[in-house]
């Protein structure tokens, strides 16, 4: 079965861009919020990939059963990713439909996943940047949970997503599933994809559901 983001078929030099999103800096380091950043880290320790700046950001390219893909971590802070993200798109002659991108997800309880092409932004900036960037919301998205506050916990979502993992809630599991379903989505297709990692198929999606 061939794929939509496969490089024969479109004359590119690159099978898929995978773009985690986050903040750049130390101290965002460990924080929800940097989700994306941890999981194309992650990528790149299991498949010896080496980042350089590029785009505004930190690219590594990578090699996942013969197909090439590009790790990217933009730097230009959550807001603004778009801006890094565009040309990486555009120096790859790639499509929105062969862009991935992986962000943490408050409304998806923690450790969930969803894989989707499409769809609103749910109110996360990073997205709304990427797709304002690339003029459509229709390229890949993995949405990694990381939950809401607790019962008793008033702290905004703002800041609840700006801090560290608690130690119980395994941070580095939920990485490691999420840097599977990136192998999955790569190897299987979307439609496919879903089934193992959304526990059921679904085509694209609009809106914020």
């Amino acid at each position: 079965m061939r794929l939509p983001w496969r490089r024969e078929d479109r004359g590119s030099s690159l099978d898929l861009l995978v773009v985690g999103l986050g903040n750049p800096g130390r101290e965002y380091a460990r924080t929800r919020h940097n989700v994306g950043f941890m999981v194309v880290d992650e990528l790149a320790r299991r498949y010896d990939g080496s980042w350089r700046s590029k785009f505004g950001g930190q690219l590594a390219e990578i090699r996942l059963e013969g197909h090439k893909i590009a790790l990217l971590k933009p730097e230009t802070f959550m807001n603004l990713s778009g801006q890094a993200v565009a040309p990486a798109m555009a120096y790859f002659k790639l499509t929105p439909e062969a862009v991935l991108v992986v962000h943490d997800e408050s409304d998806l309880e923690l450790g969930r996943l969803q894989a989707r092409l499409g769809g609103g932004s749910a109110g996360h900036n990073g997205i709304k940047s990427v797709a304002k960037s690339l003029g459509t919301p229709y390229f890949l998205r993995l949405r990694v949970g990381v939950g809401r506050p607790e019962r008793g916990d008033r702290r905004p979502l703002a800041d609840y997503v700006l801090a560290n993992f608690e130690p119980h809630e395994d941070a580095d599991a939920v990485i490691r599933r999420a840097a599977d379903a990136v192998e999955t989505l790569d190897a299987d297709g979307l439609d496919r994809a879903q089934v193992s990692i959304n526990g059921r198929p679904s085509g694209e999606v609009s809106g914020d559901e």
